[in-house]
Protein backbone atom coordinates (compact mmCIF):
# COMPACT_ATOMS: atom_id res chain seq x y z
CA UNK A 1 0.00 0.00 0.00
CA UNK A 2 1.17 3.42 -0.78
CA UNK A 3 1.67 6.15 1.57
CA UNK A 4 0.36 9.57 1.33
CA UNK A 5 2.92 12.06 0.14
CA UNK A 6 1.90 14.82 2.34
CA UNK A 7 3.28 12.65 5.42
CA UNK A 8 7.28 12.47 3.79
CA UNK A 9 6.31 16.03 2.23
CA UNK A 10 4.43 18.18 4.94
CA UNK A 11 1.81 20.84 3.13
CA UNK A 12 3.82 25.06 3.80
CA UNK A 13 6.87 23.08 4.76
CA UNK A 14 10.41 24.11 3.42
CA UNK A 15 12.51 21.07 2.26
CA UNK A 16 15.17 19.42 -0.04
CA UNK A 17 13.67 16.36 -1.61
CA UNK A 18 15.16 13.93 -4.39
CA UNK A 19 12.64 12.99 -6.62
CA UNK A 20 12.89 10.17 -9.84
CA UNK A 21 10.10 9.92 -12.19
CA UNK A 22 9.84 6.88 -14.71
CA UNK A 23 8.95 6.31 -18.25
CA UNK A 24 5.71 3.73 -18.22
CA UNK A 25 7.17 0.65 -17.95
CA UNK A 26 10.31 1.88 -17.92
CA UNK A 27 10.46 2.20 -21.74
CA UNK A 28 13.21 4.06 -23.31
CA UNK A 29 10.28 6.67 -24.68
CA UNK A 30 13.24 9.73 -24.08
CA UNK A 31 15.96 7.66 -25.50
CA UNK A 32 16.65 5.38 -28.32
CA UNK A 33 14.21 3.21 -28.61
CA UNK A 34 16.13 0.04 -29.68
CA UNK A 35 12.89 -2.16 -31.89
CA UNK A 36 12.10 0.68 -33.95
CA UNK A 37 15.54 2.47 -34.23
CA UNK A 38 14.00 5.63 -33.49
CA UNK A 39 15.74 8.43 -31.63
CA UNK A 40 13.96 10.47 -29.45
CA UNK A 41 16.54 11.95 -27.43
CA UNK A 42 15.39 15.31 -28.28
CA UNK A 43 12.51 14.77 -25.54
CA UNK A 44 15.69 15.00 -23.26
CA UNK A 45 15.82 18.46 -24.40
CA UNK A 46 12.44 19.16 -23.74
CA UNK A 47 12.32 18.21 -20.14
CA UNK A 48 15.62 20.05 -19.61
CA UNK A 49 13.99 23.32 -21.03
CA UNK A 50 10.89 22.95 -18.88
CA UNK A 51 12.50 22.16 -15.36
CA UNK A 52 14.51 25.44 -16.10
CA UNK A 53 11.09 27.76 -16.96
CA UNK A 54 9.56 26.36 -13.93
CA UNK A 55 11.96 27.28 -11.74
CA UNK A 56 11.37 30.47 -12.66
CA UNK A 57 8.04 30.57 -11.66
CA UNK A 58 7.39 28.08 -8.38
CA UNK A 59 9.07 29.01 -5.28
CA UNK A 60 11.73 26.14 -5.75
CA UNK A 61 15.27 26.06 -6.12
CA UNK A 62 16.74 23.32 -7.99
CA UNK A 63 20.10 21.96 -6.76
CA UNK A 64 20.89 19.18 -9.51
CA UNK A 65 18.79 17.44 -11.59
CA UNK A 66 19.48 14.42 -14.36
CA UNK A 67 17.33 13.69 -18.05
CA UNK A 68 18.18 9.75 -18.53
CA UNK A 69 16.28 7.86 -21.64
CA UNK A 70 13.74 6.22 -19.61
CA UNK A 71 13.53 8.05 -16.07
CA UNK A 72 14.44 11.25 -14.39
CA UNK A 73 16.27 12.65 -11.73
CA UNK A 74 15.55 15.80 -10.20
CA UNK A 75 16.87 17.62 -6.86
CA UNK A 76 14.87 20.22 -5.64
CA UNK A 77 14.16 22.47 -2.45
CA UNK A 78 11.14 23.68 -1.72
CA UNK A 79 10.50 27.38 -0.19
CA UNK A 80 7.39 28.43 0.77
CA UNK A 81 8.60 30.69 2.90
CA UNK A 82 8.96 33.06 -0.58
CA UNK A 83 5.86 32.39 -2.14
CA UNK A 84 4.22 33.66 1.26
CA UNK A 85 5.92 37.35 0.65
CA UNK A 86 4.99 37.49 -3.38
CA UNK A 87 2.45 39.98 -3.77
CA UNK A 88 -0.49 38.96 -5.33
CA UNK A 89 0.19 40.36 -8.28
CA UNK A 90 3.34 38.30 -8.51
CA UNK A 91 1.29 35.37 -7.98
CA UNK A 92 -0.75 36.03 -11.02
CA UNK A 93 2.12 36.58 -13.19
CA UNK A 94 3.90 33.67 -12.10
CA UNK A 95 1.01 31.22 -12.41
CA UNK A 96 -0.21 32.43 -15.80
CA UNK A 97 3.58 31.50 -16.94
CA UNK A 98 2.98 28.41 -16.10
CA UNK A 99 -1.00 27.98 -17.54
CA UNK A 100 -0.54 30.53 -20.10
CA UNK A 101 -4.02 31.26 -21.61
CA UNK A 102 -3.13 31.37 -25.19
CA UNK A 103 -1.93 34.90 -26.81
CA UNK A 104 -0.95 37.90 -24.54
CA UNK A 105 -3.82 39.68 -24.34
CA UNK A 106 -5.84 36.70 -23.12
CA UNK A 107 -2.94 36.18 -20.65
CA UNK A 108 -3.75 39.22 -19.14
CA UNK A 109 -7.10 38.66 -18.98
CA UNK A 110 -6.57 35.53 -17.09
CA UNK A 111 -4.53 37.41 -14.16
CA UNK A 112 -7.16 40.14 -13.70
CA UNK A 113 -9.54 37.38 -13.23
CA UNK A 114 -7.17 35.39 -10.50
CA UNK A 115 -6.65 39.06 -9.02
CA UNK A 116 -10.37 39.41 -8.85
CA UNK A 117 -10.89 36.36 -6.38
CA UNK A 118 -8.40 36.43 -3.38
CA UNK A 119 -9.42 32.05 -2.85
CA UNK A 120 -7.72 31.30 -6.51
CA UNK A 121 -4.94 33.88 -5.32
CA UNK A 122 -4.25 31.82 -1.94
CA UNK A 123 -5.06 28.35 -3.73
CA UNK A 124 -1.92 28.84 -6.65
CA UNK A 125 -0.10 30.72 -4.43
CA UNK A 126 0.55 27.26 -2.10
CA UNK A 127 0.35 24.92 -5.44
CA UNK A 128 3.68 27.29 -6.51
CA UNK A 129 5.17 25.72 -3.36
CA UNK A 130 4.41 22.44 -3.60
CA UNK A 131 6.24 19.68 -4.64
CA UNK A 132 3.41 17.36 -6.43
CA UNK A 133 2.46 20.36 -8.30
CA UNK A 134 5.69 20.97 -9.40
CA UNK A 135 6.05 17.64 -10.60
CA UNK A 136 2.72 17.71 -12.30
CA UNK A 137 3.43 20.39 -14.48
CA UNK A 138 7.27 19.11 -15.03
CA UNK A 139 5.69 15.49 -16.45
CA UNK A 140 1.88 16.99 -18.09
CA UNK A 141 3.82 18.91 -20.74
CA UNK A 142 5.92 16.49 -21.50
CA UNK A 143 3.87 13.46 -22.05
CA UNK A 144 1.49 15.65 -23.91
CA UNK A 145 3.81 16.65 -26.36
CA UNK A 146 4.66 13.37 -26.88
CA UNK A 147 1.81 11.53 -27.29
CA UNK A 148 1.06 14.61 -30.54
CA UNK A 149 4.36 13.13 -31.65
CA UNK A 150 3.61 9.59 -31.91
CA UNK A 151 0.29 10.09 -32.56
CA UNK A 152 -1.19 8.46 -29.54
CA UNK A 153 -2.88 8.69 -26.02
CA UNK A 154 -2.23 6.79 -22.92
CA UNK A 155 0.18 6.83 -19.84
CA UNK A 156 3.74 8.26 -20.45
CA UNK A 157 4.99 9.03 -16.91
CA UNK A 158 4.18 6.26 -14.03
CA UNK A 159 1.40 7.38 -12.54
CA UNK A 160 3.74 8.37 -8.75
CA UNK A 161 7.24 10.11 -8.54
CA UNK A 162 9.23 8.79 -6.32
CA UNK A 163 10.58 11.30 -3.30
CA UNK A 164 13.16 11.21 -1.06
CA UNK A 165 13.85 13.71 2.06
CA UNK A 166 17.39 15.15 2.30
CA UNK A 167 17.66 15.85 6.09
CA UNK A 168 21.36 17.13 6.01
CA UNK A 169 24.28 18.56 3.59
CA UNK A 170 25.74 15.54 3.38
CA UNK A 171 22.54 13.93 2.25
CA UNK A 172 22.20 16.34 -0.13
CA UNK A 173 25.87 16.16 -1.79
CA UNK A 174 25.95 12.73 -1.98
CA UNK A 175 22.52 12.65 -4.09
CA UNK A 176 23.80 15.09 -5.89
CA UNK A 177 26.61 13.47 -6.91
CA UNK A 178 24.74 10.12 -7.33
CA UNK A 179 22.52 12.29 -10.21
CA UNK A 180 25.20 13.63 -11.87
CA UNK A 181 26.85 10.19 -12.02
CA UNK A 182 23.79 8.66 -13.41
CA UNK A 183 25.14 8.40 -17.41
CA UNK A 184 28.47 7.21 -16.04
CA UNK A 185 27.23 4.33 -13.87
CA UNK A 186 24.64 3.44 -16.61
CA UNK A 187 27.79 3.16 -18.58
CA UNK A 188 26.57 5.12 -21.45
CA UNK A 189 29.27 7.89 -20.89
CA UNK A 190 32.88 7.71 -20.40
CA UNK A 191 33.92 10.91 -18.58
CA UNK A 192 32.02 14.16 -17.01
CA UNK A 193 32.05 16.10 -20.30
CA UNK A 194 29.42 12.86 -22.04
CA UNK A 195 27.56 13.16 -19.20
CA UNK A 196 24.85 14.92 -21.40
CA UNK A 197 21.41 16.50 -19.94
CA UNK A 198 22.38 16.77 -16.35
CA UNK A 199 22.78 19.44 -13.87
CA UNK A 200 26.73 18.85 -13.91
CA UNK A 201 27.22 19.54 -18.18
CA UNK A 202 26.29 23.30 -17.03
CA UNK A 203 28.90 23.46 -14.24
CA UNK A 204 31.69 22.05 -16.16
CA UNK A 205 31.16 24.07 -19.33
CA UNK A 206 30.19 27.51 -17.32
CA UNK A 207 27.11 27.76 -19.26
CA UNK A 208 23.77 29.91 -17.92
CA UNK A 209 22.88 27.75 -15.47
CA UNK A 210 20.83 30.43 -13.19
CA UNK A 211 18.20 28.17 -12.86
CA UNK A 212 20.47 25.74 -10.64
CA UNK A 213 21.58 26.69 -7.18
CA UNK A 214 24.96 27.08 -6.68
CA UNK A 215 26.79 24.14 -4.52
CA UNK A 216 28.49 26.73 -2.52
CA UNK A 217 27.10 27.30 1.04
CA UNK A 218 24.41 24.41 0.29
CA UNK A 219 21.28 24.24 2.87
CA UNK A 220 22.85 26.90 4.94
CA UNK A 221 24.96 24.53 7.48
CA UNK A 222 28.07 23.67 8.26
CA UNK A 223 29.43 22.13 5.18
CA UNK A 224 30.43 24.55 2.29
CA UNK A 225 32.19 23.23 -1.01
CA UNK A 226 32.51 25.73 -4.05
CA UNK A 227 31.05 24.40 -7.23
CA UNK A 228 34.97 24.04 -8.54
CA UNK A 229 35.40 22.12 -5.74
CA UNK A 230 32.08 20.09 -5.86
CA UNK A 231 32.96 18.85 -9.66
CA UNK A 232 36.86 17.83 -8.30
CA UNK A 233 34.54 15.52 -5.89
CA UNK A 234 32.36 14.12 -8.68
CA UNK A 235 35.35 13.60 -10.79
CA UNK A 236 36.80 11.32 -8.39
CA UNK A 237 33.67 9.74 -7.01
CA UNK A 238 33.09 8.66 -11.15
CA UNK A 239 36.52 6.91 -10.76
CA UNK A 240 35.87 4.97 -8.12
CA UNK A 241 32.07 3.88 -9.48
CA UNK A 242 33.61 2.89 -12.63
CA UNK A 243 36.93 2.14 -11.99
CA UNK A 244 38.74 1.70 -14.83
CA UNK A 245 37.85 5.02 -16.60
CA UNK A 246 41.58 6.62 -16.74
CA UNK A 247 39.69 10.09 -17.51
CA UNK A 248 38.84 10.72 -14.21
CA UNK A 249 41.13 11.88 -12.11
CA UNK A 250 42.16 8.82 -9.16
CA UNK A 251 43.48 11.09 -6.93
CA UNK A 252 41.51 11.75 -3.81
CA UNK A 253 40.68 15.77 -4.00
CA UNK A 254 41.35 18.29 -1.26
CA UNK A 255 37.40 19.26 -1.17
CA UNK A 256 36.96 16.03 0.59
CA UNK A 257 39.53 17.22 3.22
CA UNK A 258 38.33 21.21 3.46
CA UNK A 259 35.16 19.31 4.46
CA UNK A 260 35.88 16.77 6.62
CA UNK A 261 34.07 14.00 4.91
CA UNK A 262 36.19 10.63 5.13
CA UNK A 263 36.49 9.09 1.43
CA UNK A 264 35.40 5.77 2.61
CA UNK A 265 31.91 6.86 4.09
CA UNK A 266 31.69 9.10 1.45
CA UNK A 267 31.65 6.49 -1.35
CA UNK A 268 29.49 4.30 0.77
CA UNK A 269 26.94 6.99 1.18
CA UNK A 270 26.75 7.74 -2.42
CA UNK A 271 26.53 3.74 -3.21
CA UNK A 272 24.05 3.40 -0.96
CA UNK A 273 21.77 6.40 -2.61
CA UNK A 274 19.28 4.09 -4.70
CA UNK A 275 19.20 0.86 -2.53
CA UNK A 276 21.01 1.62 1.77
CA UNK A 277 17.72 4.40 1.84
CA UNK A 278 14.19 4.62 0.88
CA UNK A 279 12.37 7.58 1.99
CA UNK A 280 14.69 9.72 3.61
CA UNK A 281 18.59 10.27 3.75
CA UNK A 282 20.39 11.50 6.73
CA UNK A 283 22.26 10.36 10.12
CA UNK A 284 20.33 7.39 11.83
CA UNK A 285 19.27 9.59 14.51
CA UNK A 286 17.78 12.32 11.89
CA UNK A 287 15.71 8.94 10.39
CA UNK A 288 13.98 7.81 13.59
CA UNK A 289 13.52 11.94 14.30
CA UNK A 290 11.63 11.85 10.48
CA UNK A 291 10.15 8.53 11.07
CA UNK A 292 8.33 9.95 14.79
CA UNK A 293 7.40 12.60 12.72
CA UNK A 294 5.68 10.37 9.72
CA UNK A 295 4.36 8.53 12.93
CA UNK A 296 6.28 5.41 12.01
CA UNK A 297 8.24 3.05 14.08
CA UNK A 298 11.19 2.89 11.34
CA UNK A 299 12.30 3.84 8.30
CA UNK A 300 14.35 2.38 5.91
CA UNK A 301 17.98 3.59 6.25
CA UNK A 302 18.35 3.79 9.83
CA UNK A 303 20.72 0.57 10.12
CA UNK A 304 22.22 1.59 6.84
CA UNK A 305 23.18 5.09 8.47
CA UNK A 306 24.65 3.71 11.53
CA UNK A 307 26.95 1.17 9.49
CA UNK A 308 27.74 4.23 7.43
CA UNK A 309 28.63 6.31 10.33
CA UNK A 310 31.13 3.66 11.80
CA UNK A 311 32.41 3.46 8.87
Amino acid sequence: MTNARMHLVPPKTPGIYHCVQRCVRRAFLCGEDTYSGISYEHRKVWVEGRIKQLSESFAVSIWSYAVMSNHLHLIVQLQPEAARRWSDVEVARRWVAVFPAGDAYRCRLKEQALLSSPPCINRCRERLSSLSWLMRCLAEPIARMANREDGCTGRFWQGRFKSQALLNDRALLAVMAYVDLNPIRAGISQDLPDCTHTSLTHRLHKTDHAHLQPALGLMGGALSISNRSYIELVQWTGRQIRPGKHSISNAVPKSIQKTGIKPGRWLVQVKGIGSGYYRAIGTAQELIDKAEQMQQRWLKGIGFARKFEKA
